[in-house]
C-alpha cells in the first residue's frame, strides 16, 4: 500500500509538471513522462519478483511444471512491455504507431502463448483416450 502510494504521489506529479512543460517543450514533458514511468517499473519490480516466486510455488505445489509457467510469465510480460509502449506513442502523438505496436505486441504473445495451448492440447487428448 505505501509503494502504490508513492507511486501515486509521482504519477499526479509528473503529470502536472508535464502539462507545465507542455506548452513551451513538449520533449521535456516527454521525457519526464518516461522517467516518471521508468521509476515507477523499477518500485513495482520488486513486487513482480514476488508474484513469480509466489506462482513457482503455488505451481510446485498443484504439481505443474514450471516449464508452463514460462509461456503464462512471457505472456504477461509481452502485454505490460506492449501497453506501456503503445502509450508512450500516443503521448508523442503517434497514434499509427501505437496501433502497429498493439498488433505486434499481440502477435508476440499469441506465439508466446503456443507451448502452453500445445500443453493443454495434449493434456485433454491423454484425458479423452
Amino acid at each position: 500500500m505505501e509503494t502504490m502510494a508513492k507511486l501515486a504521489a509521482v504519477g499526479v506529479t509528473a503529470v502536472v509538471l508535464s502539462a507545465v512543460l507542455k506548452k513551451n517543450t513538449p520533449e521535456l514533458a516527454l521525457l519526464l513522462a518516461l522517467a516518471a514511468g521508468l521509476w515507477m517499473l523499477a518500485q513495482a519490480a520488486a513486487g513482480l519478483g514476488a508474484a513469480v516466486a509466489q506462482m513457482r510455488e503455488l505451481a510446485g505445489q498443484a504439481g505443474v511444471s514450471e516449464v508452463l509457467l514460462e509461456p503464462v510469465l512471457k505472456t504477461v510480460a509481452l502485454s505490460i512491455l506492449t501497453k506501456l509502449t503503445a502509450e508512450i506513442c500516443r503521448s508523442a502523438g503517434e497514434g499509427g504507431v501505437a496501433a502497429f505496436v498493439e498488433t505486434a505486441g499481440a502477435a508476440l504473445a499469441l506465439l508466446a502463448a503456443l507451448p502452453l495451448v500445445r500443453a493443454v492440447a495434449q493434456l485433454m487428448g491423454e484425458l479423452l483416450t
